[in-house]
């Protein structure tokens, strides 16, 4: 078993053995005043722009220019189909079945057409489980959900997660805690799969559970998890989730 070592001369050696060293290649680095390559870590909001994506972009407008609207059968990737064509990726990356796959839209009307089919109150069990200063437009969403349903007051339906005090992340066993507690009562649990501002990422699988034994339906914003750790929603049984598809 390697040693790990906090040096540069280790660091450069692991990326001369990373099999995937490569694909650096691909991608266009932004460049420094000195003309040195960033380190670009903001993957998580928009990626490095892949070196094809100038020719792709080329050949939708040639398509386009030359079929017009016949380009939604006849161009060289066809319009009408395209989700089909990124189905099994997509299911792949979120660790579910392709059949519960689908891309379309944009991430918070999704969250809105997830939640219309999925949170469904009545006059005991009407509230919603989510993060303390979770992402705004989660919480936009949320609180839309909760007047569509004609809820008198929308802050009197959030459960809002929060750290302990001088603390910057959530506690599984505290937000386990708060969902037995409150069991009779939560129609819904919506987190972020990892928090947008601290980078945490939670336990999809005990989150679920323990939302399914009190009865709650349970749901994620993977914005900021898809593609950066690994997912297997079909296995832990989640309900819904949506994420990002530009990145």
């Amino acid at each position: 078993m390697q040693n790990f070592e906090t040096t540069e001369s280790f660091a450069e050696q692991l990326n001369e053995q990373d099999s995937l060293k490569l694909f650096r290649d691909k991608f266009y680095i932004p460049k420094q005043p000195n003309g040195e390559d960033v380190l670009y870590f903001t993957g998580n909001s928009l990626g490095l722009q892949p070196k094809t994506t100038k020719n792709h972009i080329e050949q939708e407008l040639t398509d386009w220019a030359t079929m017009g609207v016949e380009g939604h059968f006849h161009a060289k990737t066809p319009w009408m189909p395209y989700h089909e064509f990124l189905t099994g990726q997509m299911a792949e990356i979120v660790g579910a079945k392709p059949i519960e796959v689908v891309v379309m839209n944009s991430l918070t009307v999704n969250l809105h057409l997830l939640m219309v089919s999925f949170y469904r109150p009545t006059e005991k069990r009407n509230k919603i489980v989510i993060e303390k200063g979770a992402f705004p437009s989660d919480q936009y969403a949320v609180k839309s959900q909760i007047r569509f349903h004609q809820m008198q007051n929308s802050d009197d339906c959030l459960i809002e997660l929060q750290p302990r005090k001088n603390e910057t992340c959530l506690r599984t066993e505290d937000i386990l805690q708060t969902i037995r507690e409150n069991g009779d009562k939560i129609a819904l649990i919506m987190l972020g799969g990892v928090n947008y501002y601290t980078g945490q990422a939670f336990d999809f699988e005990a989150i679920t559970k323990a939302g399914h034994e009190v009865g709650a339906v349970v749901g994620f914003d993977l914005a900021h998890a898809a593609g950066n750790i690994l997912l297997n929603l079909h296995d832990w049984n989640v309900d819904f989730a949506a994420w990002c598809s530009y990145k």
